[in-house]
């Protein structure tokens, strides 16, 4: 089971809550089928663990990968296939890229996957090296508890935009993904350019890191439209 593209069209249906008027169904939808269940919220909680920036130096965090690893093969054994149907009922009409690829495949050990998951656990032990960005706590939002466990990343992403940036992003949500994803290619490709010319005139050594750091991570993002308007603003603020 890969349950990160379980997460990513989790993550989907609560972004484009906001902007259908169906947040509050959908939080209660989560809330019964992902939080309740013990099994699938341990789950959930860890792939978010493992797509946080934690500031840990690189042996503890391939200790925190491997604890990880050992906690997902004795929770996955504990998920039913009720579990499952209710979620996929839930999530059937959803269509997504799966954002969490990279944890997918830390989790996947078969020998035919070996490449693919040396190389996920690269990508997930420079995110745990990360420093975490400090972020103001959100305030007056619906359920503000349950909105913080079910997506931490959508929630104060959402909540520190201008009253611009939100009706911006409301307007995106509801275009069509065909369009945006061509759209998205063009602002990474754009993002990436102006990133390498960056690079390429700047002598500081500091300075010269972040811009690696953020050309790993601008490399390796893929299409879903919360990302498309994060790297859109992006590269019109370079």
């Amino acid at each position: 089971m890969k349950f990160g593209i379980i997460k990513s069209k989790i993550e989907k249906v609560l972004l484009e809550s906001y902007s259908n008027n169906t947040f509050k169904d959908e939080i209660k939808n989560f809330n019964y089928l992902v939080l309740a269940n013990k099994n699938l919220s341990k789950l959930y909680y860890l792939y978010d663990e493992l797509n946080s920036n934690k500031g840990l130096n690189e042996s503890v965090a391939k200790d925190y990968i491997n604890e990880s690893i050992k906690i997902y093969e004795n929770t996955l054994n504990k998920i039913t296939e009720s579990d499952l149907k209710k979620l996929n009922i839930w999530l059937s009409d959803v269509k997504c890229n799966n954002i969490y690829e990279h944890v997918d495949n830390v989790f996947n050990l078969d020998v035919l996957n070996i490449e693919s998951n040396i190389k996920a656990k690269k990508v997930v032990t420079e995110s745990l090296k990360r420093t975490p960005i400090k972020k103001q706590e959100p305030v007056n939002i619906p359920i503000s508890a349950m909105v913080k466990v079910a997506n931490k990343t959508i929630s104060n992403y959402v909540e520190n935009l201008n009253e611009s940036e939100k009706q911006e992003l409301t307007r995106l949500l509801k275009e069509d993904d065909k369009d945006l994803k061509l759209k998205f290619q063009l602002v990474k490709e754009s993002l990436l350019t102006k990133l390498e010319n960056m690079k390429s005139s700047e002598s500081d050594v500091t300075i010269h890191s972040r811009i690696d750091e953020t050309l790993t991570k601008v490399s390796s993002e893929k299409y879903d439209k919360l990302t498309y308007f994060k790297l859109k603003n992006l590269n019109e603020n370079l």
